[in-house]
């Protein structure tokens, strides 16, 4: 079974509203307080609580930003919770003193966060997405765009908080309903703007978004939260069957005629046994890039969900030698690992090909042993039972009795064998 995460986004979407929501469909809140508590930010709070709207019960999560010796609430409901830039010594008037940083100053802040590289990377999507907006809405190159909003630290930790969420979920992909937007006019940082904003219109038509527009009058999509929704988005619709498992809302704070939530769904349904067996192949030859930064690079590959990373030792044109790095995927996972390898290593370009694989059925199983408990992987193949013991179950044990590697996984294998292969054939 596969966990889908699917957004429906009847009333809009904001960074806010989408962190409230999976808070509300079991994502762990101190989870999410201590991984936005390693980025080291400051000058704000967090607010975890309850909201009626329309008379249904959400989740209602804000920053509170405390600036100059009191607090406000970041909320999208005041006009001013999504994006707004401006080039080097453009002043602007907002009246708090949003600290203004560039792209680039928002991924040193990203890269302290002590988590996984796939949700760092899924952070630094986002907030790429956004700026890439950013800079055509103005006419500016990319390293130009100094964020106001969205680089302040309330848009910092929505974007980051709804890629912990979805990483503490465990979901593998991810669905996206029509994004609904009203019409009007909002009033920011740069003045008054039709809506949608320039940036959330870019944000759609970029990632080619479909959009429904309604009579609220007022925005209902903000690009924070139109970027989020192009970052997670995997999939172009829902599958034919499925069982819902949880539903979350998480509450905006505008007034509409409808409820102003965002509505999160966990479904799960079983894979496609043609979708579980066919995969990708990416590969890029890389001349240029060190040892280290391609250890770096494999790491992060395999936790951003890469079936497996390998290097080959190539010779390139002039006999240079370089690395082939190839590394295989689901469709799911692509384009995450496509970003990862296009800022992680020095290539500028990647290569792709479907592949289908043969593949045996296989259960983790746990086996006890005289040296203690083990991880191994039971797989079959007609009548024959194989038993791999996992590697740092018998690295653990080799440790702990000071026995060598090769007797050890013997002695495992030898176990496990015994035990579950005797079992399996038996049915």
């Amino acid at each position: 079974m596969k966990k889908i995460l699917y957004l429906e986004c009847n009333s809009g979407i904001s960074g806010d509203m989408a962190v409230g929501a999976l808070l509300d469909l079991g994502a762990d809140r101190g989870v999410l307080e201590k991984a936005l508590d390693s980025m080291g930010l400051e000058g704000y709070h967090l607010h975890f609580g309850r909201k009626e709207t329309c008379g249904l019960d959400a989740f209602d999560f804000d920053v509170h930003l405390e600036t100059e010796g009191h607090s406000h609430e970041h909320g999208h409901s005041h006009g001013e919770g999504h994006g707004h830039s401006h080039a080097h010594g453009e002043g602007h008037s907002h009246g708090d003193d949003h600290v203004h940083r560039n792209l680039y100053d928002v991924y040193g802040i990203i890269d302290r966060l002590d988590a996984g590289g796939h949700v760092r990377e899924l952070a630094k999507k986002m907030f790429r997405i956004v700026a890439e907006a950013e800079s055509k809405a103005h006419g500016l190159p990319i390293e130009q765009v100094h964020f106001h909003e969205v680089g302040a630290v309330d848009s910092i930790i929505d974007i980051v908080g709804v890629a912990v969420c979805v990483d503490n979920l465990g979901i593998d992909e991810v669905a996206v309903s029509p994004l609904s937007e009203g019409h009007g006019h909002v009033r920011c940082q740069h003045g008054i703007l039709p809506v949608p904003v320039p940036a959330t219109a870019d944000i759609v038509a970029a990632c080619g978004l479909d959009i429904r527009f309604t009579d609220n009058v007022g925005e209902m999509v903000t690009p924070t939260g139109a970027a989020i929704a192009a970052a997670l988005r995997t999939r172009e619709g829902l599958p034919a069957k499925c069982r819902l498992v949880r539903i979350g809302m998480g509450a905006g704070n505008k007034t509409f005629r409808q409820a102003n939530v965002l509505r999160a769904m966990l479904l799960e349904a079983e894979e496609d046994p043609e979708e579980r067996n066919t995969k990708w192949i990416l590969e890029t030859n890389v001349d240029d890039g060190t040892g280290e930064m391609l250890g770096f690079a494999m790491e992060l590959l395999m936790e951003a969900g890469a079936k497996d990373v390998w290097y080959t030792p190539i010779f390139m044109k002039k006999n240079r030698p370089a690395y082939q790095l190839s590394l295989l995927c689901g469709e799911a996972e692509r384009e995450l690992l496509e970003d990862i390898l296009l800022t992680q290593t020095t290539t500028i370009g990647i290569r792709r090909y479907p592949v289908e694989r043969t593949v045996l059925e296989r259960e983790a199983k746990t086996v006890e042993t005289k040296y203690g408990t083990a991880e191994v992987k039971v797989c079959c193949h007609k009548d024959t039972v194989f038993c791999y013991p996992e590697y740092e179950s018998i690295r653990r044990i080799s440790k702990d009795t000071g026995l060598d590697f090769q007797s050890v996984y013997c002695a495992v294998r030898e176990q496990a064998v015994s035990q579950f292969g005797k079992e399996i054939l038996k049915g």
